[in-house]
């Protein structure tokens, strides 16, 4: 027996509630709430020879990145395929099936096209259209999120989940650098979902890549309602408004928010252990001091020296490490990358190769105190580092590394040429820009003194006071 989903498409489930149990999923994955694996198992419960629950179950466990998830997921292809032969999959859900294998494979970017190709048939299948979205973030594919959602616009004009589309859309056209759009699109969405988080933090990435800070407070103070809901990408939508107050040089209100919500919960997802680091990391180059909130990431970091298969989780776990000033076990991790991964099949293996391992052995230099070689090996990887997925303002910590690096050796004109480009990628430059431009003046007037560039750029012109400062409420505007 079939019935018919939101979208409006035939669903191999044969009991009304299984069928409304399947809706609630798909929203909530649309939504980013915390009750889609709750949906999703009430759906297989009641009909377990459903082949595409099992599926999106093995999609969900493939994206959350980890050796032990990677190994559900191939568990639950197995249950799909074994569902689907017996009966359970029509041809759209087949293709579900198909696409997941192909991921588990190692080709991210062709189970991507497999969707995109998927909805070429179904233009309405918001599922497809938010895991393609989803495959395409984790491999830095701007250009490929943005024509993927593109390509079904019109099938999503008089659709339920039309605001999410739109928030999707957002996204990829921030960041293929359309903000004006991106802001636009990203506040039409959420007139129709209010709890699209995604949308929502579209807008807010398109106030971090305009040099508006102010406006970045404003907005995510006034909706933390809209994410409530999520499951522990609210973290990430809080560690947005802690970058917020860190760029206008509030870091009293900023590491406030990492304590309260940013890592309230000390879980190893590799997403929540990346917001963690990337914020400590900016931190401590404003001269914060973090004492020893880097022992906690790193314990978790250390269980994952042998993982791989995620660049972007790696290069985070590695942070963590070094942070904490576990410098041998983040060797391993970066030289596992250069001798293991990079050598292998598939998606993640190049980005290993291309961006990975430059940005591991830069990170690892920067530890040690090598900053020119620490620069050497950043700016390497920072001409392919989309190629390790996330976003722009998730890679931007690497670039911020990059310019400290470089003012630390001494190479003012190279730091400067970095904060140059990284404007050029924004629109105006922003406070964080601004302070470091200064800092180097002051460096380079230091120098003329006498005072010698070494020891000037080791630390720093001045103790960046006003950023220490500011011990307002991190929820105030």
């Amino acid at each position: 027996m079939t019935m018919t989903d939101a979208c409006g498409y035939a669903v191999t489930l044969d009991d009304a509630a299984a069928r409304d149990a399947w809706n609630a999923c798909v929203t909530a994955f649309l939504a980013h709430g915390a009750s889609t694996p709750q949906h999703l198992g009430a759906t297989l419960a009641a009909c377990p020879g459903f082949a595409m629950g099992h599926a999106t179950m093995g999609f969900f466990q493939l994206l959350l990145g980890r050796r032990e998830t990677v190994a559900a997921a191939r568990a639950a292809l197995a249950r799909a395929q074994a569902a689907a032969d017996a009966g359970g999959a029509d041809a759209r859900e087949r293709l579900f099936v198909a696409a997941l294998e192909t991921a588990l494979s190692g080709r991210l970017s062709a189970a991507a096209d497999q969707l995109d190709a998927l909805l070429l048939r179904w233009p309405r299948d918001s599922l497809a259209m938010k895991l393609g979205h989803a495959i395409r973030f984790v491999l830095g594919d701007a250009a490929g999120m943005r024509r993927s959602v593109e390509a079904v616009a019109d099938a999503f004009r008089d659709h339920p989940h039309a605001g999410y589309a739109a928030g999707c859309h957002a996204f990829a056209l921030e960041e293929t650098a359309a903000y004006d759009a991106a802001e636009a699109r990203g506040r039409a969405g959420l007139a129709l979902a209010p709890d699209d988080a995604w949308g929502l933090h579209a807008v807010a990435h398109v106030y971090e890549m305009t040099a508006r800070p102010d406006d970045g407070v404003r907005l995510l103070v006034g909706a933390t309602g809209q994410w409530a809901h999520c499951n522990n990408f609210g973290g990430h939508v809080w560690w947005h408004l802690a970058l917020f107050h860190l760029d206008r040089g509030a870091t009293g209100p900023a590491l406030a928010l990492y304590d309260s919500k940013v890592r309230e919960t000390k879980t190893d997802d590799y997403r929540d252990i990346a917001n963690a680091a990337s914020l400590l990391a900016r931190l401590e180059i404003e001269d914060v001091a973090v004492g020893a909130r880097w022992d906690e990431l790193a314990a978790l970091a250390s269980g994952r020296v042998g993982d791989g298969g995620n660049v972007f989780a790696d290069l985070h776990y590695l942070m963590a490490l070094n942070g904490a000033g576990r410098t041998a076990e983040g060797a391993r991790l970066s030289e596992r990358l250069a001798l293991r991964d990079a050598a292998g099949a598939g998606d993640m293996a190049q980005a290993a190769a291309e961006a990975g391992v430059p940005a591991a052995r830069g990170l690892c230099a920067f530890a040690a105190g090598a900053h020119r070689a620490a620069y050497s090996q950043l700016m390497q990887a920072w001409r392919v580092l989309p190629r390790i997925g996330g976003s722009h303002a998730q890679r931007d910590v690497f670039m911020r590394l990059m310019v400290e690096a470089a003012m630390r050796g001494g190479l003012y004109d190279e730091a400067e040429a970095a904060l140059g480009a990284r404007a050029r990628n924004r629109r105006g430059v922003d406070p964080y820009t601004a302070r470091r431009r200064d800092e180097i003046a002051a460096l380079r007037m230091a120098a003329g003194a006498g005072q010698g560039a070494g020891q000037g750029a080791g630390q720093g012109a001045s103790q960046r006071a006003d950023n220490a400062a500011s011990g307002a409420s991190p929820l105030h505007a």
